[in-house]
């Protein structure tokens, strides 16, 4: 035995320092800094003081560099977040800005973007069937002509390039057949590079004659599924061409001029002419192609470069080339070069007029898409007529772009042609997805009446409106007349005999219905849905479909706890009969409720309905399941489970607990939720009472605190289990169930044997040794109101503790276990006071049960000497592993806890402290230099405070002070 320990109390009062504070009138993360105001009025925010007003640029320089990289100052410049939110929240309100921010919004919308269509063509219209290549610049070896050498005169010059140009027919042209539609675009891609490539080499001819083979390629209709994306990937190389040689015609026609570090442009007339004159020679040199589609598009591709020639003339030509092309007899390649014109239109002149006749012309050549010849190449290629129609969708699309762009007096007149022409049901569909949307709502009625009038091959009705759902969805016709336009458009809609047809149809009108109707249509709709999937018994053909449907009324109906309660709704669910399908349908339907719903949930429909969805996913859980499915899900329903109150219906609310613990086994999160929420419910009942607890209200208290000490071992995790142990034991002693409250502290206790020493949580390995001390030191504050149990002893949980803290693994040279005894030490000195610093309304604790008997006192005495020993132990092992520096200051912890709890007077608790102070001492270089002065300062502090009581242990606390003072 190291010490002959007797607890004694303080005779001095422990006054608080309060914190030192000073007054700041700057924010901590604020960089400190002076605003200079200049003789202009202007100010200058100068952020280094040192580097503002110092006479040496370096240093500025360097100042400024080393300022500019710090990541504050890169993220806030210099304003502290709470100002930077202040100020974006002022730049929000601030009139001005919100115009700008329209504004901008209005010009994106003023503009045409091909490219932002260019993508979705290349997506959607592709091909498995193989394609074909003719060029002769594919190959290193046809490099398309020899270079010009440098020496040869303008005349020979002239005359070979005139040469190439007519030698069109080149032996070395080669023919790639069977291309996949991958290694197609991986060829246009290097005729790209290959033009560009001879651009930059000075090889005109050769870049003409690659844009004019590629041009060729536009005619070749042989895979008519793929030419709409033919067709991009082709005129990229054609505006490439386009671009080059305008910029070469621009550099030629400007005059740069360098006035020292400025730099002036100018037309010179002899220049602006030489530019002229070149233009000119492209021009003629495509004039003398033979063919008349590379003709055409080359003309395109260049007709910008008119501005150097004739720029007012611009709207001529367009209309010269709109009659041009009537020439090209496939009504398909006529189209998309009407659509490659439309495109250079908008970005050469803003006159509408070649666009109108553009239009025009192809309405005169629409009938000939169904004529015989048309069909008979259909059905040599084998495709249906329906495919046929969609692939003029983008270039149309485009056209009536361009047309009513701006132009709203147009969208009328196209409509009222449009009327009256023959098979318009692919005009239609293009009017649907290019006009304003208020147009659109303003004529829904009458858009319904043409629609359902509509009779073409290949497009059938359900195409048309489900294009004129998707158009309403955003913008709905006027509040009176909707109903009227979903009746007209449901007679037509419920019509249709094609489950498939019917189905994509409802899928684009669900958006509107759930934004526009209450929940009496969307219910008819949802039973309507449900009678036609079932009549047709395909259920896995509709799935996708299904969901969609389902997901826009969860996202565009603001009620979905009167949406669960519908008679058709689970009805509806249980069309899906795939588990994966099912699954993912009611976690999104978890996901809106959790986003959407009322924190306060009682109706017994709505959580009879999310019981059934949430056991759905409950039971998709198994141990093949990844962390992150088992994690969501159980968040999920974690998140239900927070929301069901019964208010004032306490017993209700613990029946419902117990339903969801039986609905929902094998996740650890929600019995996690689940006994939190009781003993929620348990301090909830507390709090009504006040502390009086009835024969019904104290049962219901201990059925609470049951159920969560049934539930507890259910969960995996020991560090969980330990956790809802403290928090239940905590709950049970508050509620004043002495023999619960001590289950569970025992129960937590006997798993610290089992806890591992690490656990690895999202890859990363975590040591669990911090967890336990800090666990550990929670429970002893909690032990010290917990009144002992006159079966047990005196301290058992105590007692219990100091045993089952040596089985855990602690690493020989962690103070870990150390500083669990010292704490224990703090638990055990209030024991031993008459009166302990803090109770629970009535929990009668140690200190009124014994009444500071002395047999209770000369146990907890006994305890600490066995605590003591087990410190000493632990410093021995700790010297022994050269842990100096955690031994030295565990050793003044000790000490400090020696003066402040312990009778100095007795001579071996005397000795001990003053060994723990040498041990201190002779390890001073390791520990923190002002350690040692600290701890002295504190043991004169405490005889200042008691050296005027003029006990023994103030006389011995006076001994110790001269001998560490004298070491």
């Amino acid at each position: 035995m190291a010490t002959d320990w007797e607890c004694i109390p303080q005779f001095y009062e422990v006054h608080k320092n309060p914190l030192q504070s000073h007054i700041t009138y700057e924010h901590p993360l604020k960089i400190h800094g002076v605003t200079v105001i200049e003789s202009k009025g202007t100010k200058r925010c100068l952020k280094d003081i040192r580097s503002s007003f110092s006479s040496d640029n370096s240093s500025r320089a360097s100042s400024s560099i080393s300022l500019s990289a710090e990541p504050l100052t890169l993220s806030f410049d210099g304003t502290d977040p709470l100002s930077l939110f202040a100020r974006q929240e002022q730049e929000n309100m601030d009139p001005l800005t919100q115009m700008e921010k329209i504004n901008r919004k209005s010009l994106d919308e003023d503009n045409i973007s091909w490219s932002a269509k260019r993508l979705g063509i290349l997506n959607r219209y592709t091909t498995s069937e193989k394609l074909s290549i003719s060029t002769s610049f594919l190959s290193a070896a046809s490099s398309g002509g020899e270079g010009i050498k440098s020496q040869t005169v303008v005349a020979d010059k002239v005359k070979f390039r005139l040469e190439q140009l007519d030698d069109f027919d080149d032996a070395s042209m080669s023919h790639m057949i069977d291309l996949t539609q991958q290694e197609y675009i991986q060829r246009i891609e290097q005729l790209n590079q290959e033009l560009i490539t001879s651009w930059n080499d000075d090889q005109r001819v050769k870049s003409l004659k690659i844009v004019i083979q590629c041009s060729k390629m536009l005619a070749d209709t042989s895979v008519l599924s793929f030419y709409p994306s033919q067709f991009v990937l082709i005129t990229d190389i054609l505006d490439m061409f386009g671009k080059l040689v305008y910029e070469r015609l621009n550099i030629k026609a400007t005059n740069i001029i360098s006035e020292g570090d400025n730099r002036k442009s100018s037309k010179a007339e002899p220049l602006y002419e030489n530019a002229r004159e070149t233009c000119q020679n492209w021009f003629f040199k495509i004039s003398s192609i033979r063919e008349l589609l590379p003709r055409l598009y080359l003309e395109m591709a260049i007709l910008k470069c008119y501005e150097f020639i004739s720029p007012k003339e611009f709207d001529k030509n367009l209309l010269r080339i709109t009659k041009m092309i009537r020439g090209i007899g496939d009504p398909l390649v006529q189209t998309y070069a009407r659509c490659y014109l439309v495109r250079i239109s908008l970005n050469v002149t803003p006159n509408k007029e070649s666009i109108k006749e553009n239009f025009k012309d192809f309405l005169k050549i629409y009938n000939t898409i169904f004529s015989g010849a048309v069909r008979s190449e259909l059905n040599r290629q084998r495709v249906n007529i329906e495919t046929y129609l969609s692939l003029y969708s983008p270039a149309l699309d485009f056209m009536l772009l361009g047309l009513v762009h701006k132009n709203s007096i147009c969208t009328e007149e196209i409509m009222n042609e449009c009327k009256g022409t023959k098979n318009n049901g692919l005009l239609f569909i293009s009017m649907l997805n290019v006009f304003q949307p208020k147009f659109i709502a303003a004529n829904a009625l009458e858009f319904v009446k043409l629609l359902a009038s509509s009779n073409t091959e290949g497009i059938s009705k359900g195409h048309l409106f489900r294009a004129l759902g998707i158009s309403v969805s955003d913008y709905p016709p006027l509040p009176e007349q909707r109903l009227q336009f979903l009746n007209g458009s449901f007679n037509t809609i419920d019509t249709f005999t094609d489950p498939i047809e019917y189905i994509n149809c409802i899928e684009t009108w669900t958006q509107f219905i759930a934004k526009n109707f209450s929940i009496t249509v969307i219910n008819d709709l949802l039973g309507t849905i449900t009678l036609r999937v079932n009549a047709s018994r395909t259920y896995e053909r509709f799935y996708t479909q299904l969901q969609n449907i389902l997901d826009q009324i969860l996202q565009h109906f603001e009620n979905t706890e009167l949406l669960l309660i519908q008679e058709n709704f689970l009805p509806y669910l249980d069309l899906f009969k795939k588990d994966s399908n099912r699954i993912v349908v009611c976690k999104n339907i978890l996901i809106r409720f959790h986003q959407k719903s009322e924190d306060n949930i009682s109706d017994e429909i709505v959580i009879n309905a999310i019981m059934f969805i949430g056991k759905i996913l409950s039971n998709s859980v198994t141990a093949q399941s990844v962390e992150d499915e088992r994690r969501q899900i159980s968040h999920l329903i974690s998140s239900f489970i927070r929301k069901v109150t019964y208010p004032k219906d306490f017993e209700r609310q613990l029946s419902f607990y117990v339903d969801a613990r039986e609905a929902f086994t094998d996740l650890d999160a929600v019995y996690i939720t689940l006994v939190n929420s009781v003993n929620k419910l348990a301090v909830g009942i507390r709090h009504v009472v006040k502390g009086n607890y009835t024969q019904k209200t104290g049962a219901f208290v201990k059925a609470c605190i049951a159920f969560c000490f049934i539930s507890i071992p259910s969960i995996t995790a020991i560090q969980n289990q330990m956790d809802l142990y403290l928090l239940t034991g905590q709950v049970a002693l508050l509620n004043q169930c002495l023999g619960q409250a001590d289950a569970c502290f025992e129960a937590a206790l006997q798993l610290v044997s089992n806890l591992p020493r690490s656990v690895e949580t999202e890859g990363i390995s975590r040591n669990l040794e911090t967890y336990l001390v800090s666990y550990l030191c929670n429970m002893l504050a909690t032990l010290v109101v917990v009144p002992d149990s006159p079966d047990q002893g005196v301290l058992y949980l105590l007692r219990l503790l100091l045993s089952v803290v040596t089985k855990f693994p602690f690493d020989a040279q962690s103070s870990g276990l150390v500083i669990v005894y010292l704490q224990a030490l703090d638990m055990l000195y209030i024991q031993s006071l008459e009166e302990f610093p803090y109770h629970i309304p009535g929990v009668v604790s140690n200190d009124e049960l014994y009444g500071h008997d002395q047999k209770y006192l000369t146990e907890v005495n006994n305890i600490c000497v066995q605590v003591i020993d087990d410190i000493l132990v632990q410093l021995k092992i700790l010297g022994s592993n050269r842990q100096l520096r955690t031994q030295a200051t565990l050793a003044l912890d000790l000490f400090l806890r020696i003066i402040r709890y312990a009778n100095l007077s007795r001579e071996k608790t005397f000795q001990l402290a003053v060994n723990l102070w040498l041990l201190a001492a002779k390890a001073e270089s390791h520990i923190d230099v002002k350690l040692i002065s600290h701890t002295l300062q504190n043991v004169e502090y405490i005889y200042e405070q008691m050296k005027n009581t003029n006990t023994q242990n103030a006389r011995s606390l006076a001994r110790l002070l001269h001998r560490i003072q004298t070491k």
